[in-house]
C-alpha cells in the first residue's frame, strides 16, 4: 500500500509540475506540448513495467531511460515544429547525450550479466517495482524540464549570449563526462588494475568527474533557455538543481563513497587519494 501511495504521490506532482511549468508551451491536443511530455514519460515506463515485473527483470531499465529522453524530446520537437534554431540545438544535444550515456549504460549493465544490483530486493515485489519506473519517468522529466520548455515556448527569443553561453558550458559538460567514463572503462578492463580503485585522467582531479560533467551540461542547456522562461515556467531552474541532489545526495557520491569505503578506506593509498582530491568540482592534482 505504501509503494501504491508513492506512486500516487510521484505521478500528481509530476503532472502538476508539467501543468505549471508548461503554461508557455505550445498546444498538441487541446494540451500544452509541455504536459503531454509528462504523460509520455510515464506512459513509457509503466508500459515496459509490466514485462519487466512479470519476468521480474530491471534489464531494459537503464535503456528505457534512454529511449523516455528521445521519446519525450522528439515529441517535443514534433509539437512545436518548425522549430528555430535555439530549439533545434538542444534537441540535438539532449539526443547526443542520450544516446552516448545510454548506449554507455546498456555495455556496462550487460557485462555485469544484464542486471543491476540495486533491484535485486525491489524487482520481486511489483509495487515497489513500480514505484522505481515511476520515479524513472519524474527522472526524465525534472531533468530534461528547461530543454523542454526551451524546445516548446511559444514566445522565442533571438540567438544571444546565453545561448552561446550555456552552449560552451554544455560542451564542457558533455567531454568532461564521455571522457570520464571512457578512463574508468579502459582502467577496468586492465588485468592489471583489478581491485584497485581508479586515480588517473580526469579522476586525478576529482573522485568524480563524470557526475561533475552531467551537471555541467544540463546547468549549460538551462542557461541556453534562460531568454524564453517567464511565469510558471522558471520553475524548471530545478533542472541543474535536481541532478546536483540526485548525483550527491541520492544515488550517486554518497553511495560510491560509502562502497570505496569498504574497499579501500584502510589502504593508505586510498585515503591520500580522498585527502588530496575533491569529490565532485575538478581541481589540479596536489602534489
Amino acid at each position: 500500500m505504501k509503494s501504491i501511495l508513492v506512486v500516487i504521490v510521484v505521478t500528481i506532482f509530476a503532472f502538476g509540475f508539467a501543468a505549471l511549468a508548461g503554461t508557455g508551451s505550445v498546444e498538441a491536443f487541446g494540451y500544452s506540448a509541455f504536459f503531454l511530455c509528462a504523460v509520455l514519460a510515464m506512459a513509457v515506463n509503466w508500459l515496459v513495467f509490466i514485462p519487466s515485473a512479470a519476468a521480474k527483470s530491471d534489464k531494459f531499465y537503464d535503456t528505457i531511460g534512454a529511449v523516455t529522453y528521445l521519446s519525450v524530446t522528439a515529441f517535443a520537437a514534433w509539437a512545436a515544429w518548425p522549430l528555430d534554431w535555439r530549439g533545434i540545438v538542444i534537441a540535438v544535444m539532449v539526443a547526443i547525450w542520450c544516446i552516448r550515456l545510454g548506449s554507455f549504460l546498456y555495455i556496462r549493465i550487460h557485462a555485469m550479466g544484464g542486471t543491476d544490483s540495486r533491484f535485486e530486493k525491489i524487482k520481486v515485489n511489483p509495487a515497489r517495482f513500480l514505484v522505481a519506473w515511476t520515479l524513472q519517468g519524474l527522472w526524465v522529466l525534472l531533468t530534461a524540464s528547461a530543454a523542454l520548455v526551451a524546445i516548446t515556448a511559444t514566445d522565442r527569443a533571438p540567438i544571444g549570449v546565453f545561448f552561446w553561453l550555456g552552449a560552451a558550458v554544455w560542451l564542457l559538460g558533455i567531454a568532461f563526462e564521455a571522457v570520464a567514463d571512457a578512463q574508468k572503462s579502459a582502467f577496468k578492463k586492465d588485468p592489471a588494475n583489478k581491485g584497485k580503485f581508479i586515480n588517473v585522467g580526469l579522476w586525478k582531479w576529482s573522485r568524480h568527474p563524470n557526475y561533475f560533467g552531467e551537471i555541467t551540461l544540463w546547468t549549460g542547456i538551462l542557461i541556453m533557455a534562460l531568454p524564453v522562461l517567464s511565469g510558471w515556467s522558471w520553475l524548471v531552474v530545478i533542472s541543474p538543481i535536481f541532478v546536483t541532489l540526485l548525483l550527491t545526495k541520492v544515488s550517486g557520491i554518497n553511495l560510491q563513497e560509502k562502497q570505496a569505503k569498504e574497499r579501500w578506506g584502510d589502504d593508505p593509498a586510498y585515503q591520500e587519494y580522498r585527502k588530496n582530491t575533491p569529490a565532485l568540482i575538478p581541481s589540479p592534482p596536489k602534489g
